[in-house]
């Protein structure tokens, strides 16, 4: 037998086999033209995603994309407490802080800036807090602190219940919270 000329006799002899052949072949290069059309798609779709989120760490954007970016993708601003000297950023990371126990429904008792002179790193400016909220304010309050601009942490946070006050549900908690946030500096 010649196996040189084995697919020839195949092709001749059997259309049908023929065909099948062809049929799979065209099926196969167009799945495989489809999979690739749709790994691109994901891809940019991935390659947006990553724009946002950079737009979103940086906390600024270039007017031309200011329009086409999605409000929801994240607060704009500055990533650190913004201010001329320590006092003013000291000041703005106060206000900050009570605007957020406001907009969580509470009640702020009193604030105390802690100023970098006194502390290792010059440029991290701490406040320390006293409230009154219900705890579903206080969860609102945390998510609003960590995840707003400029970039804030609490360092400490101390919860308590007053007692005549724990057996109803609508009770009040009494925080007391620590707030960091990073100072540019004088430029």
């Amino acid at each position: 037998m010649n196996w040189s000329s084995w697919p020839r006799r195949i092709f001749v002899n059997s259309p049908a086999a023929a065909a099948a052949i062809y049929v799979v072949s065209v099926v196969t290069l167009i799945w495989l033209g489809t999979s690739a059309v749709a790994d691109l798609l994901a891809k940019q779709d991935e390659l947006g995603d990553a724009k946002a989120q950079m737009v979103q760490f940086t906390g600024r954007r270039r007017p031309a994309d200011a329009a086409t970016v999605n409000v929801s993708t994240g607060p704009s601003g500055s990533v650190f407490v913004e201010g001329r000297t320590v006092t003013i950023a000291g000041a703005a990371l106060v206000q900050r802080l009570t605007e957020a126990i406001a907009k969580a429904g509470g009640n702020v008792l009193s604030t105390q800036v802690d100023l970098p002179a006194a502390r290792t790193n010059a440029n991290v400016i701490s406040v320390v807090a006293s409230c009154e909220l219900e705890q579903p304010g206080l969860q609102q309050l945390l998510y609003d602190i960590e995840a707003g601009l400029p970039f804030l942490f609490v360092d400490q946070l101390h919860v308590q219940q007053p007692l005549a006050a724990a057996a109803s549900e609508g009770a009040r908690l009494r925080v007391q919270l620590t707030v960091s946030g990073q100072w540019r500096g004088q430029s």
